[in-house]
């Protein structure tokens, strides 16, 4: 077959993609239009819609035959997809009538990366070099009393700093954003704070006895909603929805999975829980470790009464406001109302953390919803994350939540556990280096806190601007999707 033919083909093909895609994606658009009160985010929602679309198309065969033809393989199409389609096929066209066809106007493809940047510096600040990626780091409760604590961050090179409101007080925020400002001014740039709300996260509340010992595989503790003696150690839940969902041979993890359990009898005030997998040394039981159940729904309310009291203080001083455990439109709409209603004439930036899979499922509903009355972010918070998908899910699903936030034009947090062991113990693996070179894909990298953040950041900025020397994005085969469906 000669170049001609195959064009024609391939061309009669790609016609095919794109009415479908044209279509669905309009569909999904309709159904978006009440919630964008903001028009600035209709067109990021509308690529958004037409990604959707183009993944519920399995055109992974389609791709090395425009390759072959020294043509996009659609690889490359998340912030530009219609006009990415249009592109490639007035180039078969091109091939296979040899007549002039007319072209989509080159600033198509410029715009959607240049909305991404331009919202990544609003959000996360202007940076301090060529680096495409922003630096956050989580400040500890010792940045309250000690002014050179986030001095020497900022030195270090962070561009963004983060607090977490499920610790310490209000004055004690007060007094890390006074230093935070303090730094900033001696910096002579603007340093961007994002405050947290803590979220429905479920934790220990109590262990008794005090003391418990460590748990090993296939040792057994006891799940309850108050404190009591026992055989074995009782883990007091602080809020009766996970307990109310505990079933025999429901599978239990705690402290992002570091043990890991099965339910193996269930009565009407305990559960008796056996662990499956544990530290070699074991774990030690403690209060406010997190724990989850795993492939259930809960059904939480997105704001907890701790969130509620601290709103009014962080809509009035964050410059971007984090909903942790947020999952459904319900819960972005119920937190802009009070922001709104807090703060009438100025709405801060929103970051959508996603951290379980009912928030995935639902993600580009998320991301217009708040899009459509607020700037928006998401981060990838990979702790609690991996723990409700499963680790062996989580590198491939980090890539389709990077996918999703391109194609909305919407700016990335990649979060946890990055260069974890330098930045607690002085010396980073070989894993955690990789882990740090592949978030440069993501507007912005959270470390948390620890004793050796500074070098830290002086490291990661590193492998930050060696990574950028090589790498905008990254290309992708494109099979289709199956987490979200174009309906």
């Amino acid at each position: 077959m000669d170049g001609t033919t195959r064009a024609a083909r391939l061309a009669q093909e790609l016609a095919a993609v794109r009415g479908r895609v044209a279509d669905t994606g309009a569909r999904i658009f309709q159904g978006w239009q009440p919630l964008l009160a903001d028009p600035r985010f209709a067109d990021s929602a509308r690529n958004l819609a037409a990604y959707l679309a183009l993944r519920q198309i399995d055109i992974a065969a389609l791709q090395p035959q425009l390759s072959a033809m020294g043509l996009s393989s659609l690889g490359r199409a998340e912030a530009h997809v219609m006009a990415s389609l249009d592109a490639t096929l007035a180039a078969l066209l091109a091939i296979s009538t040899g007549t002039a066809q007319r072209f989509p106007d080159p600033q198509l493809f410029r715009e959607g990366a240049a909305l991404i940047a331009q919202r990544r510096d609003a959000l996360f600040g202007p940076g301090q070099d060529d680096s495409a990626t922003r630096i956050m780091v989580t400040l500890p409760s010792e940045a309250a009393d000690d002014p050179q604590v986030i001095a020497g961050i900022v030195a270090a090179g962070a561009d963004c700093l983060r607090i977490n409101s499920a610790h310490d007080s209000q004055t004690v925020w007060q007094r890390m954003l006074d230093h935070a400002a303090a730094a900033a001014r001696a910096a002579g740039r603007a340093i961007p704070v994002e405050i947290d709300l803590g979220g429905p996260k479920q934790r220990i509340a109590a262990v008794s006895p005090g003391k418990a010992k460590r748990l090993a595989v296939g040792d057994q503790f006891t799940l309850t909603l108050a404190p009591g003696a026992g055989k074995t150690p009782r883990l007091v839940l602080d809020e009766p929805p996970l307990y109310d969902a505990l079933t025999e041979g429901g599978e239990i993890w705690l402290d992002d999975g570091k043990l890991r359990a099965v339910v193996t009898a269930r009565a009407r005030d305990h559960a008796v829980c056996q662990v499956t997998s544990a530290p070699a040394k074991g774990w030690k039981p403690k209060p406010e470790k997190g724990i989850s159940l795993i492939g259930v729904d809960l059904d939480l309310p997105g704001l907890t009464a701790d969130d509620l009291q601290a709103l009014p203080f962080v809509v009035g001083h964050a410059d971007l406001i984090a909903y942790s455990f947020v999952q459904t439109v319900e819960d972005v709409t119920a937190l802009l109302d009070r922001i709104e209603a807090l703060s009438p004439d100025r709405t801060p930036p929103l970051v959508l953390k996603i951290e379980t899979a009912r928030a995935l499922r639902n993600l580009p509903d998320l991301i217009v919803t708040a899009g459509g009355r607020a700037p928006v972010a998401v981060m990838i918070a990979r702790g609690d994350l991996a723990v409700e998908i499963g680790f062996e899910r989580l590198s491939e699903i980090q890539e389709e939540i990077l996918w999703i936030c391109e194609a909305a034009h919407v700016p990335v947090i990649w979060a946890t556990q990055v260069l974890e062991g330098l930045v607690k113990e002085g010396h980073a693996t070989r894993a955690e280096t990789t882990d740090a070179a592949m978030s440069q894909r993501a507007e912005c990298v959270m470390l948390n806190k620890g004793p050796h953040v500074t070098d830290g950041v002086v490291f990661l900025r590193d492998i930050l601007g060696r990574m950028g020397r090589h790498t905008a994005k990254k290309a992708e085969r494109m099979g289709p999707l199956k987490l979200w469906s174009a309906g």
